[in-house]
């Protein structure tokens, strides 16, 4: 942040214009975002009129008092904040929740000024392109499209069949024919028929999960104007997204529901909190910070802008919204008691994800290492998730939550976007 790392460093002249020019557009934004919160605040006369001559140290002050802006600080290099960099109002994204919304979600964030995601790694190109067609109709505002950059496994049939045996006993307790059990849904990597979509729709962000896709379809993605993000969960995993010329990295902490974006090393021990991961990186890298997990409300928000985040990403606390498409089985989990135990687990997915500990959970993991490969090892829980569901019981469904469930709130999508970044105009 720019009271411990700018202060006491020497700015060019050049250096200084562009701060003030950044303040500001900031002093303009900031009025705009007062207006659509709740609590709007009289910036102006907050922050008081600039010096006839231009000050640095004017400038330092009056930064150091309030971490909503549309610059970031780090190793004393002015950054650009995801509002300007994305074209949004609020600093707020709303994480991609695959499985559990659908276009709907991100509408209602994106037009409430935040930057809405929409999960793709387990959608057809006919769908979405019917979900794109439905973001076209219902917002002009800009929204992320998220997809997978996994490496797709061969197939082990051994490990395959070792795998499937440990279902056998649940499968007989629920009476299920696997001939015709439902399938799991598929989770493709990011391939040519979705960089062509991008390049007809052209959203302002595309994010990519388990780190990057080839080069060439990089190019592609930015070739349509979208700005490119990606989540790191380690300062190592930040530097090589930062080398690949990302526009802005996504800091995952081990607090985060679903799953880990960990791409360097499958090592968990690697993985470490958000409020202790997040200064590190942003001590790292030159380019913004967006801070996820574990963030629920606007007191986490503003906290983790104090700690150098450009904007925040929040996922859990959209679950239990009207627009978001949860199950039935995993909205009574997530306003349970049991929401207060979650574990990383992999026996749903093959990677490590964090959700609400369930039975499958207690007695095949939460960590199996029998478990195939990412995303194959889905397709055995699969047909089991749907008859217990059908029952009401979520025994084996992944009911993926972060470690704080106490943000989540059933109130629209927007109305939470607000809620969420009401405090950083607190200053």
């Amino acid at each position: 942040m720019v009271r411990q790392e700018v202060r006491g460093r020497p700015f060019s002249v050049i250096c200084k214009i562009s701060d003030w020019m950044i303040r500001a557009s900031a002093l303009v934004r900031k009025t705009v975002i007062a207006s659509r919160l709740t609590k709007p605040q009289n910036w102006m006369h907050s922050i008081g009129p600039p010096p006839a001559t231009i000050s640095i140290l004017w400038l330092r002050e009056k930064v150091a008092h309030c971490p909503c802006e549309t610059a970031t600080y780090s190793k004393g290099i002015i950054s650009m904040s995801i509002q300007t960099l994305f074209g949004i109002e609020l600093p707020i994204i709303q994480a991609p929740l695959a499985g559990v919304q659908d276009s709907a979600l991100a509408i209602a964030v994106s037009n409430a000024g935040g930057l809405g995601s929409l999960p793709c790694a387990m959608l057809s190109t006919e769908t979405l392109r019917k979900e794109l067609e439905t973001i076209r109709a219902k917002t002009e505002r800009p929204f992320n499209l998220n997809f997978f950059s996994h490496e797709m496994p061969v197939p082990d049939e051994a490990k395959a069949k070792a795998w499937n045996a440990l279902f056998a006993d649940y499968y007989a307790e629920l009476d299920i024919d696997l001939l015709t059990a439902p399938s799991a849904p598929a989770r493709m990597p990011f391939g040519q028929e979705m960089a062509d979509l991008v390049h007809e729709y052209r959203p302002a962000v595309v994010s990519f999960h388990f780190g990057l896709p080839s080069p060439e379809l990089m190019t592609q993605v930015r070739n349509s104007g979208a700005k490119i993000i990606s989540s790191a969960t380690t300062v190592e995993e930040a530097l090589w997204l930062e080398a690949q010329g990302v526009d802005a990295i996504i800091v995952q902490g081990y607090e985060a529901g679903g799953h880990r974006g960990m791409f360097l090393t499958g090592d968990i021990s690697t993985q470490v909190g958000t409020f202790a991961l997040l200064p590190q990186v942003v001590h790292a890298v030159k380019v913004p910070v967006i801070a996820a997990g574990g963030i629920a409300d606007a007191t986490g928000v503003r906290a983790a802008l104090e700690l150098g985040a450009a904007g925040v990403q929040v996922g859990t606390a959209y679950m239990l919204c009207p627009e978001a498409t949860t199950s039935a089985v995993h909205r009574a989990a997530l306003k349970s008691d049991y929401a207060r135990v979650t574990a990383l687990t992999n026996v749903f997915s093959g990677r490590p994800a964090r959700g609400i500990v369930n039975r499958l959970m207690r007695e095949l993991g939460p960590m199996n290492p029998m478990a195939p490969h990412f995303p194959l090892a889905a397709q055995a829980s699969a047909p089991l998730r749907a008859k217990a569901e059908s029952l009401g019981r979520g025994d084996f469904s992944p009911l993926w939550a972060g470690q704080n469930v106490r943000g989540c709130k059933e109130i629209s999508a927007g109305v939470l976007t607000r809620e969420l970044a009401s405090r950083i105009l607190e200053c």
